[in-house]
């Protein structure tokens, strides 16, 4: 029989495994070992220049765009059930200046990370969730995108307050799109990561790293 000491003693550690299942992940990238293996490019007008680069002994995502528009996503069904949360990094090197990001003509940011929900064959139900660095909205600003009213965006970050420096993400996504189409929905169909300056006609650098899904 075990005895009361050595039960004890061995619960700190099973604690801790208990947590470390409770708390489950979804990888988004694998940067260092994959590559870009598992994206697609899609491509609004020209071409946003994406490549893996080593950073500060890290491998990342950069993103250069000038006057460019093309996103790189991922097909990916996540149960917002198990893991609502979506964690990321960026690095932007520069905003773009005094735009109207809620017209047409100045539809364009320096880092943005959307979800998607795919309408299917019901293409006007597809809908989009950006979480965008804005360059001059307030943060924790949301508007419907120019184009479309089945996009909403968000800023996380605005102006040049963090500029160069890295910013980490977690968003409740399931919650924040609860908040913005009205809707409690329990999947997502995809993400996807851009820098565009089509519209400006600008230019943006930006770095992305450690995208994952969590429960917690």
């Amino acid at each position: 029989m075990l005895s009361i000491n050595r039960v004890c003693s061995a619960l700190p550690t099973l604690l801790l495994l208990t947590l470390q299942v409770q708390a489950e992940t979804i990888a988004l990238s694998h940067f260092a070992t994959d590559g870009l293996i598992g994206w697609s490019e899609k491509s609004f007008y020209g071409q946003t220049q994406y490549s893996i680069v080593e950073r500060n002994g890290d491998k990342v995502l950069l993103a250069q765009s000038n006057n460019s528009a093309s996103a790189l996503y991922k097909k990916i069904r996540i149960d917002l059930d198990k893991t609502p949360y979506l964690n990321w990094s960026w690095w932007v090197n520069n905003h773009l200046g005094d735009i109207d990001e809620q017209q047409k003509e100045g539809d364009d940011y320096p880092a943005r990370v959307y979800v998607i929900i795919d309408g299917g064959v019901f293409f006007w139900k597809t809908r989009a969730l950006n979480y965008v660095w804005s360059s001059n909205q307030p943060k924790g600003a949301t508007w419907p995108n120019a184009y479309t009213d089945n996009a909403r965006m968000m800023a996380l970050e605005t102006g040049s307050a963090y500029l160069r420096q890295w910013r980490s993400e977690k968003r409740n996504i399931r919650a924040d799109l609860r908040q913005q189409f009205g809707e409690d929905l329990r999947y997502i169909d995809g993400v996807a990561i851009m820098t565009d300056t089509d519209n400006s006609q600008g230019q943006a650098v930006t770095y992305y790293r450690n995208l994952f899904f969590s429960s917690e």
